[in-house]
């Protein structure tokens, strides 16, 4: 049996009518966590989503869309400008040649492609190789396949990949490989090492591979992002996934797409068409502008953003907070051991409270209990005057601290 999807926040009592694979699902730490925000009036640096709008030529576009008749249902696999500006972004910043007609697929956000892609590969019983801290969408995708997850860890404080323990973990029934690079909620860069060692793990078991590349243009420090399917023996057995939400700052439109081998993408499309259909035809022309824009826009945003981290960072570590910074992404988890406590769950139920800011019990993206139990994860994609108020807000608990 997988372990529960949300290990430690489980419902205690069995849901009435909810299937048994589905069981343990309940109300996302997400949903709990935002609504405690919005009753405690906290700055939320739960929910990953960014509090400015993006680039103006990106959010014309959809305007001029809207007033043009771009409101009815878009073609099955996504407007062809689109999946044209896809196929062209993949050939641009990786090298990678994808047909547009037949190997690429536009979705409800990356979170359906993920769904959609492990609905359609995966029978009941087969194992999902994913890496732990995951994302916490993936326990439910695997669960809706009546699949089996199984997990390996990627420990703190570095985050580094066992190579050996990826390769015990595979089975007779392991039918495919789900990573996330950039890794949420580590933030996680996947070293070229790693990634080829991962390649020759999957061409030796004849596996799958699933990518969630959505934090693929939020790097820092020099960090360069190696897509899977760029590596020996990949591109013919891997489906690469993202999404125009966390590039282009607009997480409310739902625009994501998976690219791969044409019968991969034939197969994800099947499932996909009876989930949403199709979505967001005013945004599709849009998302092929932003796409399309200089590399000067995607190099802005990661400096930007990587300021965003460093004012929030070096602020939670000037608190006495250990944090471990992320090389991308939008979050960075903090280690509250630092500050005396050790249940991240009870800590972010009372931290509304306590300092009027909400934040992510790690525990959510965990198997193993123990191993995230400490850890919160905090976003920094907000505006500067916003972080600098949570932690006005989290000194807080310095000085709440019991003196020696």
């Amino acid at each position: 049996m997988s372990a529960p999807l949300h290990p430690g926040l489980a419902p205690t009592r069995r849901a009435p009518y909810l299937t048994s694979r589905l069981q343990g699902l309940g109300t996302t730490i997400f949903a709990e966590m935002s609504a405690l925000a919005g009753r405690t009036g906290s700055v939320n640096l739960g929910q990953g989503f960014p509090d400015a709008d993006g680039p103006p030529e990106v959010l014309e576009a959809a305007v001029a869309a809207i007033r043009t008749g771009h409101n009815q249902y878009p073609p099955g696999p996504g407007t062809a400008e689109l999946r044209q500006a896809i196929a062209e972004h993949q050939k641009r910043f990786y090298g990678l040649d994808v047909d547009p007609d037949t190997e690429v697929l536009v979705t409800a956000g990356a979170t359906e492609a993920v769904a959609a892609t492990i609905l359609a590969l995966c029978e009941p019983g087969d194992e999902v190789v994913t890496f732990e801290p995951f994302y916490d969408s993936y326990a439910a995708a695997i669960a809706f396949a009546a699949a089996q997850r199984r997990v390996v860890p990627l420990e703190a404080p570095t985050w580094a990949l066992d190579p050996e323990r990826l390769a015990a973990t595979i089975t007779a029934r392991t039918r495919l490989l789900l990573l996330n690079d950039p890794n949420n909620p580590t933030g996680k860069v996947f070293t070229e090492a790693e990634l080829d060692a991962i390649a020759e793990i999957c061409v030796r078991a004849d596996l799958l591979a699933v990518t969630d590349e959505v934090y693929e243009h939020l790097l820092f420090d020099g960090a360069v992002h190696h897509p899977l399917a760029t590596r020996p023996g990949m591109a013919e057995r891997t489906v690469t996934i993202s999404s125009a939400g966390k590039t282009f700052s607009v997480t409310g439109w739902k625009i994501g797409w998976a690219c791969g081998p044409a019968p991969l993408v034939a197969a994800v499309r099947t499932a996909k068409q009876f989930l949403t259909f199709v979505n967001g035809a005013p945004f599709q022309p849009a998302i092929a502008a932003g796409l399309r824009l200089p590399d000067a826009y995607f190099a802005d945003a990661a400096a930007s953003l990587a300021a965003r981290r460093d004012r929030l960072c070096d602020g939670l570590a000037a608190l006495g907070l250990e944090v471990l910074r992320p090389a991308a992404g939008y979050f960075a988890m903090v280690d509250i051991r630092s500050v005396g406590e050790r249940d991240g769950v009870a800590f972010c139920r009372r931290l509304p409270e306590r300092a009027g800011v909400v934040g992510i019990p790690a525990s959510a993206f965990y198997d193993d209990t123990d191993a995230g139990r400490p850890l919160v994860r905090l976003a920094y994609c907000k505006q500067p005057e916003v972080l600098d108020e949570a932690l006005r807000r989290l000194g807080r608990l310095t000085s709440d601290r019991p003196r020696p």
